[in-house]
C-alpha cells in the first residue's frame, strides 16, 4: 500500500471491513470463539507466574486483546499476556509493586507508539536470531523453574527470586512434596499431550485444566486452588484508573519500560511475520507497534499487565479459520463473557493444573531444535547464544538483550572486517595475468611510471581503516599520483571518509594527487555530502580504471591512451545528483 496517503498508518481492521462479507464473519466467529477458550487458562497462568492474581491476566487478554486486533497492523494477530513477560513483570512487581508495573506498562506503551511513528518496525528484524533464541530459551527455563513449587505442591515460603537460590530452596523443601498436587500436574500434562495428538480440534490446555479440576473436586483432594490462594475472582472489568506517580518513579522505570517495549515489539512482529507465512499476507509493522502501544496503555489503566502478540494463540486463530481482525475482537468478547459467567467456578481450578500448563508452555517456548542448531553453527553465533541465555537466567533479561545485541554487532563487524581487504596492485599489473574476460581488467595496461595503485575490497568502514592505513604506508618515496580503486566497495562510513581526508592532506604535502577509480553511488554520495569530493576535486573521481590512469597521465603531463568502450562511463557528481533518488 505504499504511495497511498495515510495507508501506512491505517489499521488492518479498517481495510478489511471495506470488503467484509457474511462468509468471513462466519469463519471469524468460529475462530474467535475457539481462541477465546484457548486463551482463558493461559491468561490466568501467566498472571500467576508473574506473581499477580489471575484476574490481571484476564483483564489484559480482554482489553489488550481487543485493541491489538482493532488497531494493529496484522489481519489475524491475537494479543494478550505471554510467557515472554513473566520474568521481567515478576521482577518489576517485586521491586516496585503493582503500581510500579502499571506505570512501567504505560511508559512501554508510549515507547511502542514512538517506535511506530518513527517507522522503526523494519529495524526490529535486525536483532540477531541467536539473541532472540537465547533470551527466549532462558525465559522458558525461568518460567519452568517458577512452577516447581506448585507443580510438586511444596509447602514452603515464597521462593527466592534468584535462579540458583530458587532451586536451592526447592531442594531444601523437597520433603514437603504433595503427592496429590504432583499427580494433578502429571494428569494435566498427560491430558494436554494426548488431546493434541488424538483430538487436535479440542483446546488441549482447557481440556487439561477441566479434567484436573473435576478430579480435584470429585475426589476432594487436598491441593491448593485459585480460590484458596487468591479468593474470589471479579466478574467484570474494573473501572479505568490512572496511576499516581512521581518524577523519580519515571526515572527509575525508564530502563525496564524500554525493555518491556522492545520485548513487546520483537514478539508482536515475530508473531505477525509467522501469521503472514500462514495466510500469505503482509502485516504493517509500524501500525502494529502503534496498536501494541495503545493496547498496553489501556491494559495498565484497566488493571492488566504488559501484552504483545501471542504466537501460539495467533497460530490457533489461523488454523481455526480466521480471515480478518474481527476474529481477535470476538476472542476478547468471548473472554469477557467467560469472566462474567465462569468466575465463581474458576476459583476451584487447582494451581497444580496451571503449573502443568506452564510446563508445556515453557517447553514450547524453549525451541530446543533452534538452540541446538545454533550451537552447531559458527562459534561466534554460539557464543552470543550461550551468553544471552546465561545472562537471562542468572542475571537479568535487560542485561542479556543489551549484551547479546552489542556482542553480536561486534562479532559481525569483525567478520565484515575480515572479509575486507586492501592491497597494492601496481606491481601485479606489470606482466601478471588477470581476468581478461572482465571488461575492467587491467593486466595489459602499463600504469605510468611512479603511479601506485591500491585496491580496496569489501565494506570500507571503521573496522578496517587500520588495514588501509598500514597498506598505504608502504609507499616509501613521494609519488606523483596514488590511485585508489574501489570498484568492489559498495559502502563506506564516516570513519573511512575521515581516514581518506587524512591521507589526502598528507599526500598533498608531498605533492601527490589522490585519484579514485570505480566509484559507486553510495560512496560518491558520501564524498559529496562530506565535502571531500570538492576538496580532492570532482575530476579525480572516475568510474573506471582507464579513466583513472588517463587522469594520472594528465597530472604528470603524459599523453593519454584511448579508453576501452567496454568500460562503464566516468562517474561525475553531476551524473550522480541527476540520477540519485529524491530524499524522503
Amino acid at each position: 500500500m505504499k504511495g497511498v496517503p495515510g495507508m501506512q498508518y491505517t489499521p488492518k481492521l479498517f481495510t478489511e471491513l471495506k470488503t467484509y462479507t457474511r462468509d468471513k464473519f462466519t469463519s471469524d466467529l468460529f475462530a474467535g470463539m475457539t481462541v477465546g477458550v484457548v486463551a482463558l487458562p493461559l491468561a490466568m497462568a501467566f498472571a500467576i507466574a508473574s506473581g499477580l492474581p489471575p484476574e490481571r491476566g484476564l483483564f489484559t487478554a480482554v482489553v489488550a486483546g481487543f485493541l491489538i486486533s482493532a488497531l494493529g497492523g496484522s489481519r489475524v494477530q491475537i494479543g494478550g499476556p505471554t510467557g515472554a513477560f513473566v520474568v521481567i513483570v515478576s521482577g518489576i512487581v517485586t521491586q516496585y509493586g503493582y503500581n510500579g508495573l502499571v506505570l512501567c506498562t504505560i511508559m512501554a506503551g508510549l515507547f511502542l507508539i514512538l517506535f511506530g511513528l518513527c517507522r522503526m518496525g523494519g529495524l526490529i528484524r535486525f536483532i540477531p536470531f541467536p539473541v532472540t533464541t537465547g533470551f527466549t530459551t532462558g525465559i522458558a527455563l525461568i518460567i519452568f523453574s517458577t512452577q516447581i513449587g506448585d507443580l510438586l505442591g511444596l509447602r514452603m515460603e515464597e521462593a527466592p527470586g534468584e535462579f540458583l537460590e530458587k532451586w536451592s530452596a526447592y531442594f531444601n523443601n523437597i520433603h514437603s512434596i504433595n503427592i496429590h498436587a504432583t499427580g494433578i500436574s502429571a494428569v494435566t500434562i498427560a491430558v494436554i499431550l494426548l488431546t493434541r495428538r488424538y483430538f487436535p480440534r479440542i483446546p488441549a490446555m482447557l481440556a487439561g485444566m477441566v479434567v484436573a479440576t473435576l478430579i480435584v473436586q470429585g475426589l476432594g483432594l487436598d491441593v491448593e486452588t485459585i480460590g484458596k490462594r487468591f479468593g474470589e475472582l471479579p466478574r467484570t472489568l474494573p473501572l479505568p484508573q490512572w496511576p499516581a506517580f512521581h518524577l523519580e518513579d519515571v526515572q527509575a522505570l525508564i530502563k525496564p519500560a524500554f525493555t518491556v517495549a522492545l520485548l513487546a515489539a520483537i514478539e508482536s512482529l515475530l508473531s505477525a511475520t509467522v501469521a503472514d507465512g500462514m495466510i500469505g499476507g503482509r502485516h504493517r509493522s509500524n501500525v502494529e507497534l502503534i496498536g501494541q502501544g495503545v493496547a498496553n496503555i489501556a491494559s495498565a489503566v484497566f488493571g492488566g499487565i504488559p501484552a504483545t502478540g501471542a504466537i501460539a494463540r495467533t497460530a490457533t486463530n489461523v488454523k481455526s479459520g480466521a480471515r480478518t481482525p474481527v476474529a481477535g475482537l470476538i476472542h476478547a468478547v468471548v473472554l469477557a463473557l467467560l469472566l462474567l459467567v465462569f468466575a465463581p467456578i474458576a476459583k476451584q481450578i487447582p494451581l497444580a493444573a496451571l503449573a502443568g500448563i506452564l510446563v508445556i508452555v515453557s517447553y514450547n517456548m524453549s525451541e530446543t531444535h533452534h538452540f541446538v542448531a545454533i550451537l552447531k553453527g559458527p562459534r561466534s553465533d554460539a557464543l552470543v547464544l550461550i551468553l544471552t541465555f546465561g545472562l537471562t537466567v542468572l542475571v537479568d533479561l535487560t542485561v542479556a538483550v543489551q549484551v547479546g545485541v552489542v556482542l553480536a554487532s561486534l562479532l559481525f563487524m569483525r567478520r565484515m572486517a575480515e572479509l575486507s581487504d586492501v592491497r597494492m596492485i601496481t606491481r601485479e599489473l606489470r606482466g601478471d595475468e588477470d581476468l581478461r574476460e572482465d571488461p575492467n581488467a587491467i593486466a595489459l595496461l602499463a600504469p605510468p611510471p611512479g603511479v601506485e595503485i591500491f585496491e580496496v575490497t569489501g565494506a570500507f568502514f571503521f573496522g578496517m581503516v587500520d588495514r588501509f592505513r598500514s597498506a598505504v604506508r608502504i609507499v616509501e618515496a613521494p609519488i606523483p599520483v596514488m590511485v585508489v580503486r574501489i570498484r568492489n566497495v559498495l559502502a563506506l562510513d564516516a570513519t573511512a571518509i575521515h581516514v581518506i581526508r587524512e591521507l589526502h592532506q598528507a599526500l598533498k604535502k608531498d605533492g601527490t594527487q589522490l585519484v579514485f577509480s570505480g566509484v559507486h553511488t553510495q560512496p560518491l554520495a558520501a564524498f559529496v555530502k562530506s565535502g571531500l569530493l570538492d576538496e580532492i576535486g570532482p575530476e579525480n573521481f572516475l568510474g573506471n580504471i582507464d579513466d583513472a590512469l588517463n587522469r594520472a597521465r594528465e597530472i604528470m603531463g603524459l599523453p593519454t591512451v584511448p579508453r576501452r568502450e567496454s568500460f562503464v562511463p566516468t562517474v561525475s557528481r553531476e551524473a550522480h545528483l541527476a540520477t540519485a533518488p529524491p530524499k524522503e
